[in-house]
């Protein structure tokens, strides 16, 4: 008996650990001021959010199980230059806006705590000082520690966001019809593409193919193991948007969402009291630094074993070495900590409907490869075809995406047109 339990978690740590990074200020800043702007009528995107990403994932690990090689390698070694100089622009791109993202949402979280000065000026400084801090954690120390009491932190907000959710008593009859796929109001394009980017992580799910490389996951039998523990992640994921946006569909946007995280504060004040509320301002913070600790980690991780796969001639074992050590990630990582920061001047409801929506241009791109990498037998065998629904969610996603964004440019041009 006392062998299962470390067994199991063993089994689902990828998921959870995938989760931990996706939900943080994807979830709680874009999934509440979706939820503010638009109402309970994008609950269901959440779920179909959720749904690709599991999809998405479990394609990277199909191709990891099935050639012993990343998603990333398999993009340099079969697919020609061509991805490589999308993923380096949009990796560029995505680094700013995100960086900014998470500077400010953690400026708005410690703003709850106390305010210095005006709430946009609050935000400002502490946004930047929290960078800073970033930095130095993942530059010079060892946060062990540190990423365990943000862990425990992360598990207070989603306890706290499920219970808030439940207590403040929503119109549960509204709940439901948001559950059921509809066609977005005029102008709310933008903000499905949000919630579909900036619930359950974008890049991030890249990383994934990393942790289970060091869980030694290889053959067809891990993959079902992949499906169980990304089930149970994305599970995690799909409840906590949820709850999320309920409860951002009960606060209204003040100070361009500077003060959103005491105003949703206030909603779990409102029924446990003050301890209640500091309790969900601790989480609160905990899950938008754990997120900018992570995204300092992993992009310049990301960033570094890119330079180090172009500098190699031809696919073949990896030389291990501490990519942490390089010039590459150490540039990287003082780029994502400092040049982002002129994104703290942009209101917090913009940054982060920016961030939403640079990160679903990701999941696109991803779809379209999987489809590629996973249905050739002579690169991953016969065993390892994705099967047709797996294969279903993508082209339908990829064709979901190529309409919502000739909705997105058409509004656009409507409202120019309109305007002049």
């Amino acid at each position: 008996m006392p062998t299962i339990r470390p067994r199991w978690f063993s089994i689902i740590a990828p998921g959870i650990l995938l989760a931990a990074t996706g939900v943080g200020a994807g979830d709680l800043l874009t999934a509440s001021l979706a939820g503010s702007e638009v109402g309970l009528s994008l609950l269901w995107a959440v779920l179909a959010g959720c749904v690709l990403k599991w999809t998405l994932s479990e394609g990277v690990a199909r191709w990891q199980m099935a050639t012993g090689t990343t998603v990333l390698e398999g993009w340099i070694w079969r697919l020609g230059n061509w991805i490589q100089w999308v993923f380096i622009a949009y990796l560029g791109l995505f680094t700013l806006v995100v960086g900014g993202a998470l500077m400010s949402a953690c400026g708005v979280a410690a703003s709850g705590f106390f305010l210095l000065g005006e709430p946009a000026t609050s935000k400002i400084i502490w946004g930047a000082l929290h960078s800073l801090a970033g930095y130095v954690l993942v530059r010079y120390g060892s946060f062990r520690l540190f990423e365990w009491l943000m862990s425990a932190f992360i598990g207070i907000m989603f306890v706290t966001v499920i219970l808030t959710a439940v207590l403040i008593q929503p119109d549960w009859t509204a709940v439901a019809r948001g559950l059921i796929p509809s066609l977005p109001a005029t102008g709310d394009a933008q903000w499905l593409l949000a919630v579909m980017g900036g619930v359950g992580g974008t890049v991030t799910l890249l990383s994934y193919g990393y942790w289970i490389r060091e869980k030694g996951r290889h053959g067809l039998g891990d993959v079902r193991i992949c499906r169980l523990d990304l089930t149970v992640g994305y599970l995690v994921t799909a409840l906590f948007g949820l709850a999320v946006m309920i409860i951002g569909s009960r606060v209204e946007i003040t100070n361009q969402g500077a003060t959103l995280a005491l105003d949703l504060a206030q909603q779990l004040g409102l029924i446990l009291g003050a301890p209640g509320r500091w309790l969900f301002l601790a989480g609160f913070w905990g899950a938008v630094f754990s997120s900018l600790l992570g995204v300092w980690q992993s992009l310049p991780y990301l960033f570094a074993d890119f330079m180090n796969l172009r500098s190699r001639a031809a696919p073949g074992p990896r030389r291990e070495h501490d990519l942490g050590a390089t010039k590459a990630y150490r540039g990287f990582l003082l780029a994502i900590a400092t040049v982002p920061l002129i994104f703290l001047l942009s209101p917090v409801r913009q940054i982060q409907l920016a961030f939403g929506i640079v990160g679903a241009l990701f999941l696109p791109l991803l779809a379209l490869t999987l489809l590629i990498l996973n249905n050739r037998r002579s690169w991953i065998g016969s065993d390892f075809l994705t099967p047709w629904p797996q294969n279903l969610v993508l082209a339908l996603s990829l064709a979901f995406f190529a309409w919502l964004g000739a909705q997105t440019i058409a509004e656009r041009f409507s409202a120019l047109f309109t305007a002049g």
